[in-house]
């Protein structure tokens, strides 16, 4: 359901079009890689468990859920498991209650990740409602997991810094002024935060 090699390569080129400095910036570090990441709740489980710690220490609690408790995709072994059993696959006690708010969210039929509203801003809603996630989580899983092409994270640290580096700017600019400058880039904002996160890793920093 992500954007594919092709859809982000013509957001991309789009935007080049509209701001020159997206066509240097281009010939700088070249086109990224699509990320697709599966539609559904074993992306947004994922998510909590990265927050906040290595991609490694998250696979590491991922491959213990599905070692010790149940196949960590569905939502049941979660809702299922006891306190205890969810520590000793590495979940801190706040993942823990993110996590089985997802479950239960999902095991109640109230979310219905296959049917999130069309309206970009209506989905965010749904997901910003489960306890630890957040609307850069909520934006990170429709942009990846869904390709919604639009999408703007602009609260993102390396958005913003890329932005203004693409762009010129003397100082990172704020979350206001890189959703402003943005403007002009719809529907192809996401392709641009993609790329901005690529230009980030390019640029000698930690990518996304």
């Amino acid at each position: 359901m992500g954007l594919n090699a092709a859809d982000l390569r013509a957001g991309i080129d789009a935007l080049a079009t509209i701001e020159p400095a997206f066509a240097a910036a281009i010939a700088r570090v070249g086109y990224p890689e699509p990320r697709i990441p599966e539609r559904g709740y074993a992306t947004l489980l994922r998510t909590i468990l990265g927050q906040q710690v290595s991609v490694k220490a998250a696979d590491s609690v991922w491959r213990k859920l599905g070692e010790q408790v149940g196949d960590p995709a569905d939502p049941a072994t979660v809702a299922g498991a006891s306190d205890e059993g969810l520590r000793a696959c590495g979940f801190s006690r706040q993942k823990a209650g993110y996590a089985r708010s997802l479950a239960d969210e999902v095991t109640s039929g109230r979310l219905d990740l296959g049917d999130l509203p069309a309206d970009d801003e209506a989905a965010i809603a749904q997901l910003v409602r489960i306890k630890g996630i957040g609307r850069w989580s909520a934006e990170i899983y429709l942009l990846f997991a869904e390709g919604r092409a639009d999408i703007w994270p602009a609260g993102d640290l390396a958005v913003q810094i890329e932005v203004g580096r693409i762009l010129g700017h003397d100082a990172r600019p704020s979350e206001a002024l890189t959703r402003e400058l943005a403007e002009a880039w719809r529907p192809h904002r996401g392709a641009a935060a993609i790329f901005a996160w690529h230009h980030y890793g390019a640029s000698g920093d930690a990518p996304l």
